[in-house]
């Protein structure tokens, strides 16, 4: 297996992992039901999310943590539910890919629910 190392790597492991995750029995209700996000318009803002963050690309515009605030306001976004996205885009890259950029992925991605996680729970209790 090759590492992430260009667009087109990014690209596919995002939709591969969107594949993946909307059909979750644990999270992808958010999805589907909550966001009702359109993947033709999503799915590009999210290559290029992942550009940025693996190779360096600044690529992306926007405020992702913000997107979220209002969906959390409707359901809850967990612990259980950040920790089963990290599963799925974990098993996504070993899957797909290995190398550097590969685990660089599944680090950000830790540090990324984390500080979501964390913001969300805030937000709730204030």
């Amino acid at each position: 297996m090759n590492d992430i190392t260009t667009r087109e790597d990014v690209e596919y492991l995002v939709k591969e992992f969107y594949d993946r995750v909307i059909k979750d029995d644990l999270i992808g209700f958010f999805f589907t039901d909550i966001a009702k996000i359109e993947l033709n318009h999503h799915l590009p803002k999210m290559y290029n999310f992942w550009e940025s963050i693996l190779l360096g690309n600044p690529v992306y515009e926007g405020q992702p943590m913000a997107k979220h605030f209002p969906i959390n306001d409707i359901v809850a976004m967990e612990e259980k539910h950040f920790n089963r996205w990290l599963q799925v885009w974990e098993k996504t890259i070993h899957d797909n890919f290995e190398g550097e950029n590969a685990e660089n992925a599944i680090t950000r991605a830790l540090n990324i629910a984390r500080i979501m996680h964390l913001k969300m729970t805030n937000a709730r209790n204030h």
